[in-house]
């Protein structure tokens, strides 16, 4: 009797008129179904301002890369100075805008409870929920915040919009008066229960993944258009606009963030790496020397060998063009060089598995230091939304899960 209660936790039965057939379910783990990098609300070099919140409603949209028959939410209080309190947390799928499905509505718990109290430095999983979501779908995460919360651990450049509100209207099926803010707020990923045999890369790097440059909330940045050439698994966002690899700020540096924004993450099978532009030019903005190539290659190997050591797949991409710069204090015509030497390396180097040339793929061929004029946003250093496209395209996604 005992063997046969435990086969059946495995089999589902089917039933016809003319027979009985046991068929085996599908095994199935949580997986990483969306990733939001953050960075402190108080470094010297600042791309977006921070918020704090007291008596306010945050409604967050989380764009998923892949989906799952239910959903567990992680909050995160990594750098904040004081406990942060959720008076009342709750997903649904987003309709349009600020308004959600209301018949999908769900409120979170923490070991049962609907509120929690996140410490400092740390993070929190719901419990979770069942919600069943597909990838491409949109989670709307709303937060209570009773606060005074303090300075926010964010994303500062995701690409998407929060909605904010006055009061505790995490339930409603609408807000309101509200105030749009492109930014997300403590928040650090969306767990999925999904297939066990689930592939899933991270895009880890900076803002070429997180998307500065494309449309907000259109869902066209680089890692957008790389999930939709991929027939099996998926890849979650961990870029950080201004991100560098070698150097504290933006956020911490690549090789100190690898193990939390990588290898922590549940059910990654591979990883892109997407670094450079920051190490060479924003070091100007502090008064900072650029990385040397040395640097650079010792920091990229390090990360291959960290990433094969745990069973990973390492995929690098060459550095992208940025001689059109028109920002005021990073260092551009003096590093050009060095960025030259760099994908002259990468193009040749076997640490990884594969590299992806996403500079040949959005260089102007006429002046190779520059953005093709169709890919430029219009800074000289990031990509529109054709540009992102470019950029996913030149990744061999035949080589990406092996």
């Amino acid at each position: 009797m005992t063997r046969g209660i435990g086969r059946c936790r495995n089999m589902h039965t089917q039933y016809s008129s003319r027979q009985l057939v046991e068929v085996p379910m599908s095994p199935t783990a949580w997986i990483a179904g969306f990733r939001s990098a953050v960075i402190r609300p108080d470094e010297q070099i600042k791309l977006a301002e921070s918020r704090a919140f007291t008596d306010q409603t945050v409604r967050q949209v989380l764009h998923l890369a892949g989906g799952g028959a239910r959903v567990r939410v992680g909050l995160t209080n990594r750098y904040g100075k004081t406990p942060l309190a959720i008076g009342a947390a709750r997903v649904a799928l987003r309709k349009t805008g600020s308004e959600i499905v209301a018949e999908t509505d769900a409120a979170l718990r923490f070991d049962g409870a609907e509120q929690v109290v996140v410490p400092v430095g740390g993070e929190v999983l719901s419990d979770p929920v069942d919600l069943a979501v597909s990838a491409g779908a949109d989670l709307a995460l709303s937060l209570y915040l009773p606060g005074p919360t303090g300075l926010a651990t964010f994303s500062h450049l995701p690409g998407e919009i929060a909605y904010t509100a006055d009061g505790n209207v995490a339930d409603e099926a609408a807000l309101t008066t509200v105030d749009e803010v492109p930014a997300r707020f403590f928040v650090a990923g969306v767990d999925v229960l999904a297939p066990v045999a689930t592939p899933v890369a991270v895009a880890f790097g900076d803002s070429w993944f997180e998307g500065f440059g494309t449309t907000i909330g259109a869902n066209r940045r680089s890692v957008d258009f790389l999930n939709a050439r991929l027939e099996r698994g998926w890849v979650v966002n961990q870029g950080i606009s201004g991100n560098r690899l070698l150097t504290d700020e933006i956020g911490e540096p690549g090789l100190a963030r690898f193990d939390r924004d990588v290898l922590a993450v549940p059910g990654v099978t591979s990883v892109l790496i997407n670094f450079g532009i920051n190490d060479l030019i924003l070091g100007g903005m502090a008064g900072q020397p650029p990385a040397t190539a040395e640097e650079l290659i010792t920091g990229f190997t390090t990360l291959a060998r960290r990433a094969h050591a745990a069973g990973l797949t390492i995929h690098a991409a060459t550095i992208g063009p940025y001689g059109g710069c028109v920002y005021e204090g990073p260092t551009v015509v003096e590093t050009l060089p060095i960025r030259r030497r760099m994908n002259e390396w990468l193009r040749g180097t076997d640490v990884f598995d594969s590299v992806f040339d996403v500079a040949r793929a959005v260089e102007d061929p006429e002046r190779p230091d520059f953005i093709r004029p169709e890919f430029d946003s219009g800074d000289g250093m990031h990509l529109n939304d054709a540009g992102a496209r470019a950029m996913a395209e030149s990744v061999d996604v035949t080589v990406l899960f092996g």
